[in-house]
């Protein structure tokens, strides 16, 4: 599957759904964006059950500055809609894997339970 885009039009009806989305916060003028794009791409192709989402920073400011994205690019995890990671810096192939299982092994009924107890 290839990535989605995401705008404020699209975002909350796409990360708001069951299951895992994989967003990637990017600008056209960054370099470590533009290497980190084929990795996310060739993840995209390997897991055609997750969503991989690409915001561009630059065209959606007003997502950059709702999630308070200061540095691209920006990997969020979210599942269920529950945003379970979110991390500045391009990840290698094999991180990237790497947090995609991690993801998909959490128990998200223990994870809701964590954020109720901390809004508490």
């Amino acid at each position: 599957m290839a990535t989605v885009e995401l705008t404020t039009a699209n975002f909350d009806e796409v990360t708001g759904r069951d299951g895992i989305v994989l967003v990637d916060f990017w600008a056209e003028w960054c370099g470590p964006c533009k290497r980190f794009a084929p990795v996310f791409e060739r993840s995209s192709e390997k897991h055609p059950d997750i969503v991989f989402g690409k915001v561009d920073t630059e065209a959606q400011q007003a997502l950059g500055a709702q999630f308070d994205i200061r540095s691209i690019p920006t990997i969020m995890a979210i599942r269920d809609g529950v945003i379970v990671f979110a991390q500045p810096g391009a990840l290698p192939e094999s991180a990237l894997e790497n947090l995609i299982e991690q993801v998909q092994a959490l128990d998200m009924a223990d994870v809701r339970k964590k954020l109720a107890e901390h809004q508490h």
